[in-house]
């Protein structure tokens, strides 16, 4: 299960890193065609649908890695015992947060497929299809979220908290910055 799991973030980082460099290639290419006279049509379309999936896709391995902000400031201050209680408390309050916007947007997703909504700019796509990513995104950050939590629960330490560790622990202070 491990290994699925571990997989599965790395997968979603990847998919976001290939949403981020598709953002770049079509940019590139707009800039380009725009000084060689040709428009492509649609690129605001894709490029906006591609943020929103490098976005949400990204959130598990984010947070995995130690790199999507938390209150790890606040739970570093308190003594060994406390900081179990609170970061127990903050994982399922995370949980709980991430479980109603996974449901709202798997909700919107389907409204727009039920109601067969397309989208309004050039490219005339059911809506519902480049939307998908965001539930998809959410649910592996919820997954990722209660992994942690059951973590925490065997009195291991989080993914995120050995990342943080071994960052400070070859020198690397770049996110203190």
């Amino acid at each position: 299960m491990r290994r699925f799991l571990d997989r599965l973030y790395d997968g979603a980082g990847v998919a976001a890193a290939l949403a981020m460099a598709a953002i770049c290639v079509l940019m590139l290419a707009q800039a380009a065609g725009r000084e060689a006279g040709i428009l492509i049509r649609g690129a605001e379309d894709m490029v906006a649908w591609l943020c929103a999936a490098c976005a949400f896709l990204a959130l598990g391995h984010t947070f995995r890695s130690g790199d999507l902000v938390r209150v790890g400031v606040f739970l570093d201050r308190l003594p060994e015992r406390t900081r179990w209680y609170a970061e127990l408390f903050a994982l399922a309050v995370t949980g709980l947060f991430t479980a109603y916007i996974l449901w709202a947007l798997t909700r919107f997703v389907y409204d727009s497929w039920q109601f067969k909504e397309v989208a309004q700019g050039l490219i005339r796509v059911p809506i519902w299809i480049p939307q998908l990513s965001l539930p998809l995104g959410i649910a592996i950050f919820f997954v990722a979220v209660l992994d942690e939590l059951v973590s925490v629960l065997r009195r291991q330490k989080p993914a995120y908290q050995r990342a943080e560790e071994a960052r400070a622990a070859s020198g690397d202070f770049s996110e203190k910055l």
